[in-house]
């Protein structure tokens, strides 16, 4: 295994070991080779989570990539985590995704004001 994947392989593990402890008993890591990739956490419902632990950003081509696997999953939201250089624990990590995204997320947690017939 290269240390490109190595090095995304912990991520993913130690995001899923968050998330079980964090009230998402059912996270784990998907497994890959699918013709249309839907991500790379599985077991919760309605979310397509994207890991990522690079040196450098690509912020752009990530939320691109997390939305495709969103549709593929015809999940409803598409999120990249991306690990915090220098900060082990995942729960000081980032989670990036579209503004629209993140008001929908807000409004169905009771924030702000219902839009007729929105989600």
């Amino acid at each position: 295994m290269s240390a490109s994947k190595r090095k995304g392989t912990a991520a993913e593990r130690g995001l899923v070991d968050y998330l079980r402890t964090a009230g998402f008993p059912h996270a784990e890591r998907r497994l890959a080779g699918s013709a249309q990739d839907r991500g790379d956490l599985a077991g919760i419902p309605g979310v397509v989570v994207e890991v990522k632990n690079h040196a450098s950003l690509n912020l752009a081509g990530w939320v691109d990539e997390a939305v495709l696997e969103q549709a593929n999953d015809g999940a409803d939201y598409g999120i990249v985590v991306h690990k915090r250089r220098g900060k082990g624990d995942a729960g000081e990590w980032y989670a990036t995704c579209t503004v629209a995204q993140m008001a929908r997320l807000l409004r169905q947690a009771g924030y702000g004001t219902p839009l007729d017939g929105a989600a």
